[in-house]
């Protein structure tokens, strides 16, 4: 089996970043300049995995620790009944119990403006 050596991915993202970045990076030998994006770029990673099943084998556990988080400010929205409630509001997260949403009682305009004060909710 082979393993995905944390450091050439490291580096295989920091040369992306850097080639978007505009700066001169080495791809095979070759010096390539780089160039410079006017939008926010995302990298996607995906692993295709050969004679796998993730129901028998339990062979993978790591982490991949990003040099910068994603989204700083994501704001989150708790829904819940009393004792989910309280423990939201024990850590400092925003919450609405079952009471609070019926009040909303279908109106869409109240309905859209909670969903674009929050960035995701939790159940």
């Amino acid at each position: 089996m082979s393993k995905l050596n944390s450091a050439l991915l490291e580096k295989a993202v920091t040369d992306i970043l850097a080639f978007s970045s505009g700066e001169t990076v080495t791809l095979g030998g070759e010096e390539k300049p780089g160039k410079k994006r006017n939008f926010t770029e995302t990298i996607e990673v995906q692993i295709t995995l050969k004679n796998y099943d993730p129901v028998r084998d339990k062979r993978f556990s790591g982490t991949f620790k990003l040099p910068t988080v994603p989204r700083p400010n994501l704001k989150c929205c708790v829904l819940g009944n009393a004792a989910h409630c309280e423990q939201a509001d024990r850590i400092g997260v925003d919450h609405m119990s079952v009471e609070d949403l019926k009040k909303l009682n279908k109106n869409k305009k109240l309905v859209k403006k909670l969903a674009k004060r929050y960035d995701f909710f939790m159940a």
